[in-house]
């Protein structure tokens, strides 16, 4: 039989001083999210106006016609801060805190206060919308069968008691009684959506006639996402039904079809987005998309790779003016498709280059063949977003260059990726 010695190094001890570097560790960040609740300093009035500081920095997000102003600050402490984690690189382990302080949401009187569905919600664009409807007093219910979805994005609000997370897929049907439905669930990178064709097709069609069954049963708001691939909310598209995108493209153009014939026929009240290139933290840093791939390489001091010879224009927006527009037009009574996207137009290789000078890197860009199907050209026109809905983006390339870069340095140093 063997025996076990209690010395110094045990794994009592050791367990011990993990724990008590783990706490020394936490102990700053939540000292002073701690002292910021206490103070009130996150307490915010949703009817403010104050967007941009003196010095035309942004301070705050949403609108205040949609109820949606939230300070960038308890945002950035929300992705920012792995809080509820801490990462020792000697052991590549991870200690979880037990305690758990939820962040101030607000505080609506039953008729303001809406259930609201968001499927896809564990997603990239998913989770910050659940964030910001969180904070702004709602209850939300949360649907995700975590193809591309992860539960740390959401993480932060399990327990909460206007939270809910259901592993579910949203091609088999689902009951509840909600207000609003925000339907995000489809994969959206090719690597994904490729990875099995026939699912995709079935997530974009038989999920939205799953949601809009729902909407009709319930008379709930529903918000479709089938993402853009024309340029204007009146052009059709040019679409290759065969080609590797055709699992993607034509499941949206359907699901778009479908919201509009369950409008018609049945008057569910139904609002379309049309949304271009996003990006932001809580990307997935494996999902082959432009913004991701090259801030991965280029941290790891890698060569960027282009597909093709990187004149190809992409129009980018940073993910909080994509929530503060889905805010906008579900609060709305306008029924056309609207496009949420940003002007502004970056060759690729521009755009690799920004995110060499961002990271301070001696990596080089390097080409491969560009993919089958690939768009040459990719611009939104808003002009429906600003005169409907008063949206534009308000967050420069650069700023959310800067903040993804952060998003995923601090990643790596916590061993999530």
């Amino acid at each position: 039989m063997g025996t076990i010695v209690n010395d110094a190094d045990s794994t009592e001890s050791k367990s011990n001083k993990l724990t008590s570097s783990n706490n020394d560790k936490s102990k700053g960040i939540e000292d002073l999210y701690t002292d910021k609740i206490r103070d009130g300093q996150w307490f915010w009035n949703t009817n403010a106006e104050q967007i941009f500081s003196e010095d035309s920095t942004i301070v705050a997000v949403g609108h205040a016609s949609a109820k949606s102003i939230v300070p960038l600050e308890l945002l950035r402490y929300i992705y920012l801060q792995p809080h509820d984690r801490i990462y020792d690189p000697n052991t590549h382990t991870i200690s979880y805190l037990q305690t758990r302080t939820y962040l101030p949401v607000k505080s609506l009187p039953p008729k303001e206060k809406k259930r609201i569905l968001v499927t896809g919600g564990a997603g990239f664009v998913g989770s910050h919308l659940v964030d910001r409807l969180m904070l702004m007093g709602h209850e939300v219910i949360v649907i995700d069968n975590f193809f591309t979805g992860r539960k740390n994005n959401v993480g932060h609000w399990i327990g909460h008691p206007n939270f809910e997370l259901i592993r579910h897929d949203v091609v088999d049907p689902f009951l509840i009684e909600v207000d609003q439905i925000y339907h995000l669930a489809c994969p959206a990178s090719p690597p994904h959506y490729q990875y099995n064709p026939i699912k995709t097709v079935k997530t974009s069609v038989m999920g939205t006639i799953n949601m809009l069954g729902l909407a009709k049963r319930v008379k709930a708001q529903v918000y479709g996402d089938p993402e853009e691939h024309p340029q204007a909310e009146t052009y059709w598209g040019n679409v290759n039904p065969i080609g590797p995108r055709a699992c993607y493209d034509e499941g949206k153009r359907v699901a778009e079809t479908l919201t509009y014939a369950y409008m018609n026929q049945d008057c569910v009240d139904v609002r379309v987005a049309r949304i271009f290139n996003t990006f932001g933290p809580r990307m997935n840093a494996n999902d082959g998309r432009v913004v991701s791939n090259f801030i991965m390489q280029a941290l790891k001091g890698e060569d960027l790779t282009i597909y093709g010879d990187g004149y190809q224009t992409r129009s980018f927006q940073y993910v909080h003016d994509l929530v503060d527009g889905l805010i906008l037009l579900m609060n709305t009574d306008y029924k056309e498709p609207i496009n949420l996207g940003n002007p502004d137009e970056y060759t690729i290789r521009e755009f690799a280059e920004l995110i060499i000078n961002e990271v301070n890197t001696s990596s080089k860009i390097t080409t491969l063949p560009a993919p089958k199907d690939d768009p040459k050209k990719r611009r939104p026109d808003i002009t429906r977003a600003e005169q409907i809905l008063g949206w534009k983006p308000r967050w420069p390339v650069k700023q959310g260059i800067e903040e993804t870069v952060k998003y995923f340095q601090r990643q790596l140093e916590a061993g999530l990726i």
